[in-house]
């Protein structure tokens, strides 16, 4: 099985055997790794929270677009996801950021990105909306390379080359670097680990 993910960057045999293994764990109770699952598996183990972002990953990881995380694609999600470098990261975010697939981060999918992030207690004499929109015109100012008014992938790659603190400047869509260390730790432990464990737990 391990071979059929040979192209998976950075993912060895092993790692890959132990995502497959936590794949058919988590998939105990169900048949099918569908996006309400999915959600749940990024909620309970990579604390993320925010709908309209999780849902987006889902999209990316559901490659074959049939509204279902297979083997295959829960690999490869995870290896960007956990082990990616730089490109791939900036590639993946792009992808989450463009919600409608069309190659663009347009002005309005940076709204409905960033709309929630806004969360302190307005004054009476301040707009939220006028906020909000200053926060998308900052947001497009520093993504916007060639100032059309749009984000490309060129756009975006340039803009995060040149300041990485961008990757995710429209959201957390990537696990941090505590996160990664606490969730490998979990999905990438040996089986023969959790035989001895359950050893020394029967022992006393």
């Amino acid at each position: 099985m391990a071979s059929k993910f040979k192209n998976v960057p950075v993912i060895n045999k092993f790692e890959i055997e132990s995502l497959l293994r936590k794949y058919r764990e988590l998939m105990k109770k169900k048949q099918k790794m569908d996006r309400v699952l999915f959600c749940e598996i990024l909620c309970n183990h990579f604390g993320m929270t925010d709908s309209i972002m999780m849902d987006n990953i889902f999209r990316i990881f559901d490659r074959d677009n049939d509204s279902i995380i297979n083997m295959e694609e829960w690999i490869r999600g995870l290896s960007v996801f956990l082990r990616g470098n730089l490109q791939e990261q900036i590639k993946f975010c792009f992808d989450v950021y463009d919600l409608n697939g069309d190659g663009y981060i347009s002005r309005d999918e940076m709204y409905q990105l960033l709309k929630d992030c806004l969360k302190y207690k307005y004054t009476p004499d301040e707009d939220p909306e006028d906020t909000k929109r200053e926060l998308v015109d900052y947001a497009l100012k520093q993504l916007d390379m060639d100032s059309d008014s749009r984000v490309s992938f060129a756009d975006f790659e340039t803009a995060v080359k040149g300041k990485e603190l961008l990757l995710e400047c429209l959201g957390p869509c990537i696990p941090d670097y505590r996160v990664k260390l606490i969730v490998s730790d979990k999905f990438f432990r040996d089986e023969n680990d959790d035989q001895e464990i359950m050893k020394i737990k029967c022992s006393k």
